[in-house]
């Protein structure tokens, strides 16, 4: 799972609107909306949905157990 602000922090990183991951990620706009203002908690099909599109695009989501707590990033060429 992702969280809110790590779907912030993605999209900003990709320089996406919220329409643009709703697309990538084959879900309603206002899906997006909700879970990243935390209005709602959006099901894990629709979560996973989200990260697939952002990880297809070249991110890789950081787990909060790790240090420095959680986080996105680009991947590597060699990863």
């Amino acid at each position: 799972m992702i969280s809110a602000t790590q779907c912030r922090m993605a999209r900003a990183a990709l320089r996406w609107t919220v329409r643009e991951l709703a697309d990538k990620a084959r879900i309603n706009h206002n899906t997006v909306i909700r879970f990243e203002n935390e209005k709602h908690d959006a099901n894990e099909v629709t979560v996973l949905a989200m990260r697939q599109a952002f990880e297809a695009a070249g991110l890789l989501f950081i787990d909060a157990d790790d240090a420095g707590g959680a986080g996105v990033r680009e991947k590597r060429a060699s990863e």
